[in-house]
């Protein structure tokens, strides 16, 4: 519990989709400011699921534990800076709205996943069920999106100022685009409140950088033999952490910086960085992996050429479509990950990594794609992977799976019309949302997919990574 002398909290942040990687991550830079004598508070909202685990917080104080582990040891820290929680189910819609609405709140704080900003081609999707739903009755949203905007729209007519929709989800221009998204649903609903959020709302772009796999039973275990209960709204994550932070705010902020984030002008180098580095790796792994029979990503590692292959991507591919960044060395960033990557203790699973893939695979492989096109240059182990995306959605589809993936029933109807092999190819390769037209027209981009995917059909990837696994 909090020291005496500690200031009261004060919900100042609104936090929707209080999911793993929000609980191991902004709460544990908030954390750093409690012990100093901060009084930053965050409300917990899910909007959807997660009623019984925002219930399990309330019945456990408000508290939790955040377990860093790796082959070295496991280090536990106390999370005491939740100030409440909100879910529309049990609290009702008009309080979410009322929370957003109150002066004292200054940070929309978001984790909300790829498809929670239901845009398509970069603008708001006004034909996606929930935003179309939210249109026909805005009072009553139940999207991310048609929150923030009724809560504004609140807050508007209580006469209060802005605040700051800041935007944690692992997208490029998250700010920007959390911004378009919101803007695009105000203007939809009312062009004055569109204006007004427009003068006083910022949108903080974000990168954020730490594995959080999904809790199984090891993990579970691990949190009992800890701290002594069996409790599933702790969390197990890595040591490693990394915020980087676009310095906007509108209602002030937490002093993020003191406990470690970097404050600064323009993240974007940054999140391209890691989403190509990090997140492309691991979406090559999702596939090559799962494909090869491995379960998780420290399993992937185990293989050596796999692991040979993946630092051969990151240095021979993704690092060649970046520009250079002061303070970055990219063959010591791309070492750290394969270390990253072979921690045994998080089990982090491949199958994880592979959900909502169509809304992952055009920032992580197919724009480095794009960028080797344009220069003329090679890029297998992308094309592998693009690849063994559209093996793995046939082979899960075929085997009577549902798919995890806001474009399920697309790939699910793609899967059933069309023969194995090119006809299925050229069939993905229209697929607007993934893959952008031109690029998949161009036949240096179509070809060299085309070729891994039959070359996965004869062999599957152990024979293909091994002529392209040579070391990096």
């Amino acid at each position: 519990m909090a020291d005496t002398n500690t200031p009261a909290l004060q919900p100042r942040i609104l936090h929707l989709g209080f999911g793993a990687f929000a609980r191991a991550h902004m709460m544990v830079y908030l954390q750093d400011l409690r012990d100093a004598g901060g009084d930053w508070g965050v409300i917990a909202c899910r909007l959807n699921s997660g009623v019984e685990g925002l219930n399990a917080l309330q019945a456990a104080g408000l508290e939790y534990d955040v377990l860093a582990t790796d082959d070295t040891g496991t280090q536990t820290r106390r999370i005491t800076t939740l100030a409440g929680t909100l879910h529309p189910a049990q609290d009702g819609i008009d309080a979410v709205l009322a929370r957003i609405a109150d002066p004292s709140l200054a940070i929309i704080s978001l984790t909300i996943t790829e498809k929670g900003y239901a845009l398509r081609e970069g603008r708001l999707d006004r034909d996606h069920t929930a935003i179309r739903a939210d249109l026909a009755d805005p009072d009553h949203p139940c999207s991310a999106i048609g929150v923030i905007v009724a809560g504004l729209a609140a807050r508007r007519a209580a006469g209060h100022g802005g605040l700051s929709v800041l935007s944690c989800d692992n997208l490029p221009h998250n700010g920007a685009l959390a911004r378009r998204a919101v803007l695009d649903f105000a203007d939809m609903r009312d062009a004055d409140l569109a204006a007004w959020i427009e003068r006083n709302v910022s949108f903080p772009a974000t990168m954020v950088d730490r594995i959080v796999p999904a809790l199984d039973d090891a993990a579970l275990d691990l949190i009992a033999a800890t701290t002594g209960r069996a409790d599933r709204e702790s969390i197990v994550t890595e040591p490693f952490r990394q915020w980087v932070i676009q310095d906007n705010f509108a209602a002030g902020r937490p002093d993020w910086a003191r406990a470690g984030a970097q404050l600064v002008p323009d993240v974007a180098p940054y999140e391209e960085m890691k989403l190509r580095m990090l997140n492309g790796a691991h979406s090559f792994l999702a596939c090559v992996g799962q494909l090869s029979g491995y379960r998780t990503v420290a399993d992937c590692m185990n293989d050596t050429v796999l692991r040979q292959a993946t630092l051969r991507l990151m240095l021979n591919e993704q690092a060649r479509t970046l520009k250079p960044l002061d303070g970055i060395d990219l063959e010591v960033y791309s070492r750290r990950l394969i270390e990253r990557f072979s921690n045994s203790r998080l089990h982090h699973r491949t199958a994880q990594i592979a959900t909502d893939s169509s809304a992952k695979l055009p920032q992580r492989l197919v724009a480095p794609a794009a960028d080797h096109v344009a220069a003329g240059r090679p890029w297998p182990l992308t094309a592998l992977a693009i690849a063994g995306w559209m093996q793995l959605v046939r082979h899960t589809v075929s085997q009577g799976n549902a798919l995890s993936d806001p474009m399920r029933d697309v790939l699910a109807d793609t899967v059933a019309r069309t023969q194995d092999g090119a006809e299925f190819i050229d069939a993905m390769l229209q697929l607007r949302e993934v893959f952008p037209p031109d690029l998949a027209a161009n036949p240096r981009f179509a070809i060299p997919i085309r070729d891994a995917y039959q070359a996965l059909l004869k062999g599957g990837p152990a024979p293909i990574l091994s002529n392209l696994a040579e070391p990096a």
